[in-house]
């Protein structure tokens, strides 16, 4: 089978290499599935070049580990095979979920996962639908609705708007009847317009932490600037979320958390991601047409590298997709 692999720290053209791998065989739990579909995300990343460094902590100090050595945390497929005591699938199901719980390895055409990382894609959703929404969709809800207890009619701010995450955030907020900001930059500004932001703020062009707007909640895809900009802008009683970003100011929210509580009612939170946990929710909202996938490409299998790099530079409208088929 075809895979990408990766061995060494660096420039995901440079670094990712496609090789002929042997067909892994699905064990105990787990279960075989053939990729019809994967995605990009910010773990891709990092896996590739090594950025943010505090990340080599994870990932192995000088390289990947090699159970991170074929990339990718989404996947959208069909079951070939499942091991001796799996029961959840059959051969030929459709099946998609965010599997980073459980191990990497969707930049392949087979992998195996165990099969508490899945869910069954329904049947009125396209692999290239599916895979974009476990993970982008889950930090979404469960930042605005589950840790910021969004409310309705609130005045909402999203950075990073353009992202995966802001493509289901706006949606989401909307149920609220929020009013939604969303703060990015380039072509993105056009789209989110189009998707449903109420206002848009090019960040290289406008500094929204020294406007006089508050907001409600803010949902911080990025976590680029001091938690103490982030404060200025926010209500008396507004809710701050990041659902990750920079290692150094997400340690400052950690730390400056308890002490804030001491001589204010503003809050600050960070999302810890409980994988696949909403996607019947979610598909319920795309089966009754009130979500949709908002897609960057699909692109093909060979230009996973090429797509990594688009994915850094920040370049990408929603979510960047694969097809492998």
């Amino acid at each position: 089978m075809k895979a990408y692999n990766i061995k060494n720290y660096g420039e995901p053209a440079k670094v990712l290499r496609l090789i002929e791998a042997e067909q892994p065989e699905p064990k105990n739990t787990e279960v075989q599935v053939k990729v019809c579909a994967t995605t990009i995300n910010d773990y891709d990343w990092c896996i590739t070049t090594g950025k943010p460094f505090a990340y080599r902590f994870l990932f192995g100090l000088f390289s990947p580990r090699k159970k991170l050595m074929i990339p990718g945390m989404e996947v959208a497929g069909i079951v070939e095979q499942v091991g001796n005591n799996a029961t959840k699938f059959k051969t030929g199901d459709a099946v998609y979920g965010d599997i980073s719980e459980f191990g990497f390895g969707s930049f392949a055409e087979f992998f195996c996962i165990d099969e508490k990382a899945l869910a069954r894609k329904p049947d009125s959703m396209s692999f290239e639908e599916a895979t974009s929404i476990p993970h982008a969709a889950m930090l979404a809800l469960q930042g605005l609705r589950d840790v910021g207890q969004i409310k309705d009619g609130q005045n909402i701010l999203i950075n990073g708007g353009g992202g995966g995450v802001g493509s289901f955030g706006i949606q989401i907020a909307k149920f609220y009847k929020a009013e939604v900001t969303g703060v990015d930059t380039g072509e993105k500004l056009k789209a989110m317009k189009t998707q449903g932001f109420d206002n848009v703020i090019d960040y290289k062009k406008e500094d929204f932490t020294k406007n006089d707007q508050q907001y409600d909640l803010i949902l911080d895809c990025k976590t680029n600037r001091s938690l103490w900009k982030f404060l200025k802008v926010l209500k008396p009683e507004g809710k701050y979320v990041s659902i990750g970003g920079s290692s150094g100011k997400l340690l400052q929210m950690l730390y400056m958390s308890p002490i804030l509580k001491l001589f204010s009612k503003k809050r600050v939170h960070m999302v810890m991601l409980k994988a696949n946990k909403d996607l019947e929710y979610i598909n319920q909202l795309y089966e009754d047409n009130k979500i949709n996938c908002v897609i960057d490409g699909p692109y093909t299998f060979d230009k996973i590298p090429w797509a990594i790099q688009r994915f850094g530079d920040g370049l990408h409208n929603g979510k960047i997709v694969i097809s492998v088929i």
